[in-house]
């Protein structure tokens, strides 16, 4: 789950994580009111609030040296189709902006903590590149990107963090802020069961003081049900429309390009049958999850999660019958495309337990399946009906 960046904050002034001050508001006049009453000074920054990044190449963030800017800035933003490199030409319409005081910076960094998936640990990358897409920096100065991987069963060490606030070249005084700072953004990271955390830029003020001036976290969905605190954060505006009406089935949904509808149950096999499409020459039009079951109604939910996406020309149905028999899944199918009135192309692959019985009931049924003999058959028989 994402969030967004003036919420992203909110967690961190819980942690004594170094923010500026700020607030959240929707119009134009909220925007003035924050920045003469709550903030004051005769400097501001008006952000737009999106689950994307490049906001600020986008025309998404300004800074207001009057209260008459950020009124003009803030209605400029509010309702705006937000374009970065992140949210793909279609954009992102801004529903809300975070207002900051104007901080005095004097040198930027890059902090990240993510798990390291080729270790299986978490790690903690720094930069002295901050403000820049970490990306580009891999990309074009990957040297610049300082790792430190964090034992799961010692936690951030104060020592790891000493090291990288040398690398990132802090001395005296602000070291030991920097050292504190380190600690407490990896509490917040391993408290609050993120995947990532992400500050770019950390900058350091005229003044020495450390400071988080952006703010991006993402959770890990799974843990959503113990941080109920976190959850409430769920924007549903930001999401795909049919991620999220494919969340209330429990079903794992992604969309995509293409023109052939997958429903698999697993992950692992889900993955492989976009690949094993592609490799025939057809083109994955979703990654949808049905998990362990596909009984009737899990089935119906899947095709009309998958029918929502005009693109649809023609459904894979791939199921290994595992804890789940292959004949009733085929009788689930059956069932849910009689129900649903399916009237484009499926082509339905199962295997395992009952496979040969699940084979009988599709071929007897009075729908017009084509009945896959092998993964490699699925793809082939899908790809040639989108031809016919």
């Amino acid at each position: 789950m994402k969030i967004h960046e003036y919420q992203g904050k909110e967690i961190l002034r819980k942690f004594n994580v170094p923010v500026p001050r700020g607030g959240v508001v929707f119009s134009g006049e909220e925007a003035v009111k924050i920045a003469k009453e709550e903030l004051g000074g005769d400097i501001w920054v008006v952000k737009a609030q999106i689950h994307a990044g490049g906001r600020g190449k986008g025309g998404g963030v300004k800074v207001a040296k009057s209260l008459h800017e950020v009124w003009e800035f803030a209605s400029q933003i509010i309702g705006m189709n937000l374009v970065t490199h992140q949210t793909g030409p279609e954009g992102n319409v801004v529903k809300r902006l975070l207002i900051e005081e104007g901080i005095n910076i004097d040198n930027e960094f890059y902090i990240g903590i993510t798990l390291d998936r080729a270790q299986s640990k978490n790690v903690m990358m720094v930069s002295t590149e901050g403000g820049i897409e970490i990306e580009k920096v891999a990309a074009e100065t990957p040297e610049k990107i300082i790792k430190e991987i964090i034992e799961p069963e010692l936690g951030m060490q104060p020592y790891q963090a000493r090291k990288l606030a040398f690398v990132l070249g802090f001395e005296g005084d602000q070291h030991k802020k920097a050292v504190k700072f380190l600690m407490a953004l990896y509490n917040v990271y391993e408290k609050t069961d993120a995947s990532l955390v992400e500050i770019n830029p950390l900058v350091v003020t005229k003044e020495g003081d450390i400071i988080a001036l952006d703010a991006k976290m993402n959770f890990d969905d799974n843990a959503l049900y113990r941080l109920k605190d976190i959850a409430e954060y769920r924007d549903l505006d930001e999401e795909d429309a049919l991620e999220v009406e494919a969340s209330k089935y429990n079903l794992n949904y992604i969309k995509l390009d293409g023109n052939v509808g997958c429903m698999v149950n697993g992950a692992g096999l889900a993955m492989a049958t976009m690949d094993i499409i592609k490799l025939a020459g057809g083109e994955p039009a979703n990654f949808l999850d049905v998990g362990g079951g596909a009984d009737k109604d899990t089935v119906a939910n899947g095709f009309k999660i998958i029918l929502s996406d005009a693109n649809v020309k023609a459904i894979l149905i791939n199921i290994f019958g595992g804890i789940v028999r292959c004949d009733r899944v085929a009788q689930g199918v059956i069932d849910a495309t009689k129900w649903m009135h399916v009237n484009i192309p499926i082509v339905v692959r199962l295997e395992g337990t009952n496979a040969k019985e699940a084979r009988v009931l599709l071929n007897e049924s009075e729908l017009n399946f084509e009945v896959a003999s092998s993964f490699k058959d699925a793809a082939e028989k899908v790809t040639a009906v989108l031809k016919n």
